[in-house]
């Protein structure tokens, strides 16, 4: 948990200043530039062995994730709203998430063959050869042509735009809230997971099979955004039960320890909380202008970092020895969020607004 709190950390650094790259070079630059830092990232941790070399890596990784971050989603959407398709985002961008995530159960197995055939260090050397195609892939993008792009200014004028935007938009802030807070309750999961597993007496043999199962309830979810809205009666009810069902999961998997619970726990908070800021980013966007857009979703990101940044430890050092109430307290937070979120319907808009007036 240090490494992962190192890495936060510099998530939360690089967030703002990459984004504003983003919106200032173009979305295809910070591609390029993320692509070749995981490339690096990836090199520095199979040299050999070594917890300082180790914290090097992440700070490149970090520096990768908030180079592309911003900018994969400000472009997909641009580039959307240029053949006139903005009204598909929600789906479109549900369904590259669930490519994502599909990419992955279908990885991890695989790398726990390799491991196990070989050594750890293995499948991490071989992720050089997807990062190397993404990097290819990245100088073949086209960056769209931004009618609302204002004149040449200043690269620390996007940053102090991004936070007057965000400061003077209530709509904005109460979806970030939204975002920030269920999207980190559900992280909580990821690192959660296998010490459920093991207290459930569940082999680690079967932990990797547990994983793409709980891949696939958020590709679930992610696929039919516009399904689950509509099953739910509205997008603000679709919230807030997905709200309450990922709380209530964690309370439940925090009482009864038995192999079905403990299972239907996990894979109803990766279906309804880490899939929440798929969601919400449809929404964001539909608030922000082009030229800046890269750059306030990175500002966001860069709040959620930090904030992931400061509880880690704390969540590391209690998780450790009091799992059950660790979770019985996310769950408590969440169900109680549920109630109190200010989201109403009318935020939830399809089409993009007059942000400069908004």
């Amino acid at each position: 948990m240090i490494l992962q709190s190192w890495y936060m950390f510099w998530i939360f650094i690089f967030e703002m200043p990459t984004g504003a790259i983003a919106d200032f070079l173009g979305r295809k630059k910070s591609l390029i530039l993320g692509c070749f830092s995981v490339l690096l990232a990836v090199t520095l941790y199979v040299i050999v062995p070594n917890f300082y070399l180790f914290l090097l890596a992440e700070f490149f990784w970090a520096l990768s994730a908030a180079l592309t971050s911003g900018a994969d989603s400000a472009l997909l959407y641009d580039t959307l709203k240029k053949y006139g398709h903005e009204e598909d985002s929600k789906k479109i961008q549900g369904r590259v998430e669930s490519i994502f995530l599909s990419s992955i159960a279908i990885s991890a197995p695989i790398g726990s063959i390799i491991a196990a055939y070989s050594d750890i260090r293995m499948p991490t050397l071989l992720m050089l050869i997807p990062f190397s195609i993404a990097t290819i892939i990245s100088f073949t993008l086209e960056e769209p042509t931004y009618k609302e792009e204002p004149q040449k200014r200043k690269f620390t004028n996007y940053i102090k735009t991004s936070f007057r935007i965000l400061s003077r938009s209530t709509v904005l802030k109460i979806l970030a809230v939204d975002l920030i807070f269920i999207n980190t309750a559900g992280y909580f999961m990821i690192w959660l997971q296998q010490p459920l597993l093991e207290q459930a007496g569940i082999n680690i043999i079967y932990w990797g099979f547990s994983q793409v199962a709980f891949i696939f309830s958020e590709i679930v979810v992610m696929s039919n955004f516009l399904l689950f809205e509509k099953l739910f009666g509205s997008k603000k009810n679709f919230l807030f039960f997905g709200s309450l069902i990922g709380g209530s999961a964690y309370i439940i998997g925090s009482i009864n320890h038995t192999i079905p619970v403990t299972l239907l726990s996990i894979y109803l908070v990766g279906a309804f909380l880490l899939t929440r800021k798929t969601l919400m980013i449809n929404y964001i966007n539909k608030y922000i202008s082009s030229a800046e857009r890269a750059t306030v979703i990175s500002t966001i990101s860069m709040l959620n970092s930090f904030i992931i940044a400061v509880v880690n430890p704390f969540f590391g050092f209690f998780a450790e020895k009091y799992l059950s109430t660790t979770m019985l307290v996310i769950g408590i937070a969440t169900v109680a969020f549920a109630f109190i979120s200010r989201v109403e319907e009318n935020h939830l808009i399809e089409e993009s607004v007059d942000w400069a007036k908004e």
